[in-house]
C-alpha cells in the first residue's frame, strides 16, 4: 500500500472513530440528563426527600431572583428554606430593599412563608 492510500485510510479511520465517539457521548449525555431530571420527579412522591428537593429548588430560585434584580443586594442576603418557609438573613442598605426582598421571596412558587427576622437594614 502506498503512503498516500495508507494516510487516507488512517484519516478515515480516525474520522469514523471520532464520529462514533461523539455520537456515543451524546447518547450518554442524553441518558444522564434524563436520569438527573427523572430522579427528582420520582423523589417528589417521598415526603422527606421531596421536601428537601423542593426546598433546594426554592432556595435557588429565591437567590437567583435576588441576583437578577438590580434593586436588591442579592450577594448580601443569605437564603435558607425549610419545608417551604424561606428564611432571609444578612444586611441590606435600606428598609425599602428589605421589604422588596421579602415581597419577591413570597412570589416564588412553593414558598409557604417568609421569615426575615435575620434580615436587617443598615438604616
Amino acid at each position: 500500500m502506498t503512503k498516500a492510500i495508507s494516510k487516507q485510510w488512517t484519516l478515515a479511520a480516525l474520522a469514523a472513530s471520532a464520529m462514533t465517539f461523539s455520537v456515543s457521548q451524546a447518547a450518554l449525555a442524553d441518558s444522564i440528563t434524563e436520569q438527573q431530571y427523572a430522579a427528582p420527579l420520582m423523589l417528589a412522591d417521598n415526603n422527606d426527600v421531596g421536601e428537601a428537593v423542593s426546598d433546594t429548588w426554592i432556595t435557588s430560585k429565591v437567590k437567583s431572583t435576588f441576583l437578577a434584580d438590580d434593586d436588591i443586594s442579592g450577594l448580601d442576603i443569605k437564603v435558607e428554606t425549610n419545608k417551604g418557609v424561606v428564611s432571609l438573613s444578612g444586611v441590606v442598605p435600606t428598609d425599602a430593599e428589605r421589604e422588596l426582598a421579602i415581597e419577591k421571596a413570597k412570589t416564588i412558587k412553593g414558598v409557604r412563608d417568609v421569615s426575615a427576622d435575620g434580615l436587617k437594614s443598615s438604616e
